[in-house]
């Protein structure tokens, strides 16, 4: 490539860096569209299946309309989080001449799509508890059609816009921020305080690992390559590229591996984002197929049945003296969205378990569970498990940690019931992001590859900044929390520098932590403002 910057990168190119221009072969194309095509076939024939199983007859195809519509929207996010979050795996290789650059984006978007398909799902579900429970409990209605269109087209026009001018911004960071600016615009909305629209708790424990996620990739990485200095003598691996000329085999073989960690532990965290409002979608549209665990086993059902009384009789002994009139479920929607234990709670929650209890009980199966009862069934578990939830953390219930155990046993049994993610949506999802990987990643490598940095790349650099990015998505994997990818690792290649002491492009590092500090309230804007108009529209 030349000395010239690419048209909206953050400055000009000040060295040769690798060849990154690769000629379109049309076969290519062919291929690459022959794969998008049959993948929303695959997406429709599974829906079908899923609703034919049910025995639910398929009247007007409108809502299936608007469910595809939906869903490509979803999938598109997906896309471009592929194309935008691929440079952070493969800028490493490509700037260490360990692999050619076609090869390195094909061979990450094949380990992206894999560790999308054995993702565990926590994530998904975590960025979900987000959304505000009354949008969650009526996602079929035109404020749950509203809030998911809202918060995916800003999301994907933020993430447009920042890959655009070359920034490596964080679609963890975007997806977050729209989801918050839809909760305070729809509390304002029904002349609620807009702080009560979010979850804030959950906020603040995802905010943290987004914010300090960055601070210990570069820090990490900074020790990692002073240890790797103390440890391995040799020469090479704190050399820079000659010309064309791969590294020797070991020191490839390093950067290759850590390239396929940070792909693959890429797609197990950033893919699910999508997997939960895909469900979330799916929930809304087609209620009878996705509101509850067909498959849940019998055995899960006798556990299930066994944990709700458990729950019920510690419940009980908190609601003793109380009595509920009427409908348990406002109280415990109330309890929900505000976080407050007031004199309706417990016994409310009481009466809601039992009632859940006994729903299960009476179809013996949730495979059995009519058409006209799965979306109440669902709501009602929800609600139960998010109130337990709560309670669980709420200094004010005074559980003692046995108590803690019985109720914790409880919720896993409600969250196998509702919280589950069919293999074609991990497979639609993987394939989403695996050729999104593929397409658009030229502007942030060169970013992420030349711009953070005053010298070439060296091999122990990129080695220490993918093993410090690989390893702190996978703990965050782990602990169900999204962390950016991007910010990681291009923090990581900062922190080698600067431990290096090859010195830091400020002008870069400044537009990045501007992109970092305006990515959430700039999602927030645009999705709170999005939310509105479609719920207008709607």
């Amino acid at each position: 490539m030349s000395d010239m910057a690419l048209p909206g990168s953050i400055e000009p190119a000040v060295r040769r860096g690798p060849d990154l221009d690769r000629g379109f072969h049309p076969l290519s194309g062919i291929i690459f569209f022959g794969v998008i095509a049959a993948a929303l076939l695959f997406v429709a024939y599974s829906i079908y299946v899923d609703v034919d199983a049910t025995g639910t007859r398929i009247t007007t195809l409108v809502p299936y309309i608007l469910l595809f519509v939906a869903l490509l929207i979803a999938l598109g996010f997906e896309f471009v989080n592929g194309f935008h979050d691929t440079a952070n795996a493969v800028a490493t290789v490509i700037y260490t001449r360990s692999l050619p650059a076609h090869i390195a984006v094909i061979w990450s978007g094949m380990f992206n799509l894999l560790g999308v398909l054995l993702s565990s799902g926590a994530v998904a579900f975590g960025i979900v508890s987000l959304l505000p429970v009354e949008l969650i409990l009526q996602v079929g209605s035109s404020a749950g059609f509203a809030m998911v269109f809202a918060l995916l087209i800003a999301a994907i026009a933020w993430n447009v816009g920042t890959w655009y001018f070359g920034l490596p911004a964080s679609s963890s960071h975007t997806l977050i921020g729209s989801i918050i600016g839809v909760g305070i615009v729809n509390a304002l909305m029904h002349g609620r305080d807009g702080t009560s629209g979010v979850d804030w708790s959950q906020a603040t424990s995802i905010g943290k690992a987004l914010l300090l996620s960055p601070l210990f990739g570069f820090a990490l990485a900074a020790v990692l390559l002073l240890l790797l200095k103390v440890l391995v003598r040799n020469a090479a691996l704190y050399a820079e590229p000659k010309g064309d000329q791969p590294p020797p085999w070991w020191i490839r073989g390093i950067l290759i591996t850590t390239c396929t960690l940070v792909s693959f532990f890429h797609g197990s965290n950033d893919g699910q984002k999508g997997m939960g409002l895909i469900m979330l979608i799916l929930i809304g549209t087609v209620p009878t197929a996705y509101a509850l665990n067909r498959a849940m086993p019998t055995s899960q059902i006798e556990r299930f049945v066994a944990n709700s009384k458990a729950a019920s009789a510690v419940i009980d002994a908190k609601a003793a003296g109380y009595n509920v009139l009427g409908n348990p479920r406002p109280a415990v929607t109330t309890y929900v969205a505000q976080h407050q234990i007031a004199e309706g709670t417990y016994p409310s929650l009481a009466v809601l378990v039992r009632d859940i209890a006994d729903q299960v009980t009476q179809y013996g199966s949730l495979a059995k569970f009519p058409a006209e009862a799965v979306g109440n069934t669902r709501n009602d578990m929800y609600l139960a498990s998010e109130a337990i939830r709560f309670l669980m953390k709420d200094k004010e219930s005074d559980l003692k940690p046995e108590e803690v155990a019985v109720l914790n046993a409880y919720k896993g049994s409600l969250d196998n019931a509702t919280k589950f993610i069919p293999d074609w949506v991990k497979i639609a999802v993987a394939i989403a992001l695996g050729l999104g990987t593929m397409v658009g990643w030229k502007r942030i490598v060169v970013t992420v590859g030349e711009k953070i940095g005053k010298t070439h790349l060296t091999y122990a650099q990129g080695a220490s900044a993918e093993l410090t990015a690989a390893a702190t998505i996978a703990a965050a994997d782990i602990y169900g929390l999204p962390v950016s990818t991007t910010h990681v690792l291009s923090s990581g290649i900062a922190g080698t520098m600067a431990s290096n002491g090859s010195g830091l492009q400020w002008s870069t590092i400044r537009n990045i932590a501007l992109a970092w500090v305006l990515t959430l309230p700039a999602a927030m804007m645009l999705s709170g403002f999005l939310y509105w108009a479609f719920s207008q529209i709607f």
